[in-house]
């Protein structure tokens, strides 16, 4: 169910253009000064304009208890790769896409409940991918009738079948088992 309640303040979605100043410690100066001399960062408008699409599109305005975060209706948690690559290691291979397709599916509530959008719907993929690749779960991209997946979370690649196939509500036929994945879609 969505909720009635506005998703941002309505100073955010002001087309406007504002000046506003910001105060940063010497430190934070210095961190971000750091990052762009490194070429990690273009500059600081980039970054706080980064930082703050992050910020809305996990919602963080709604988090509430420390290590307990929610994106809609689901808990968010900061996890290593590799704990999540380990327990998928002790899966048996023949439950991966069941895995996957039951994850699907769980994601498909939480589209819907955070985004308001039928992950069916493939006008709508470009939003899901975004909000996925955020949620740190992988970098996504349509390319005609081809699914693209770089760096992804978990790397076997039938878990990711099974997830997409879930979530999407389409049949995928594996091109590339390892990363970067290519899955394509199949003609229904």
């Amino acid at each position: 169910m969505l909720d009635d309640k506005p998703r941002f303040h309505d100073s955010l979605k002001s087309e406007e253009a504002k000046r506003t100043t910001v105060i940063l410690e010497r430190s934070e100066r210095e961190y971000i000064e750091h990052l762009i001399k490194e070429g990690k960062e273009q500059g600081i408008k980039q970054l706080i304009s980064k930082m703050l699409e992050i910020y809305k599109c996990l919602n963080m305005d709604e988090w509430q208890f420390p290590g307990e975060y929610y994106c809609g209706i689901s808990r968010i948690a900061f996890i290593n790769v590799e704990l999540v690559n380990i327990y998928t290691q002790f899966v048996p291979k023949e439950k991966y896409h069941e895995i996957g397709a039951r994850m699907g599916d769980a994601l498909k509530v939480s589209i819907q409940s955070t985004l308001g959008v039928d992950s069916s719907v493939q006008d709508n993929w470009a939003d899901i991918f975004k909000r996925l690749k955020i949620q740190g779960l992988g970098d996504l991209y349509l390319k005609d009738r081809f699914l693209l997946l770089k760096a992804p979370v978990i790397t076997e690649s039938e878990i990711w079948r099974g997830l997409l196939e879930g979530m999407l509500s389409t049949e995928l036929e594996t091109q590339t088992a390892l990363p970067p994945l290519v899955f394509e879609i199949k003609k229904t």
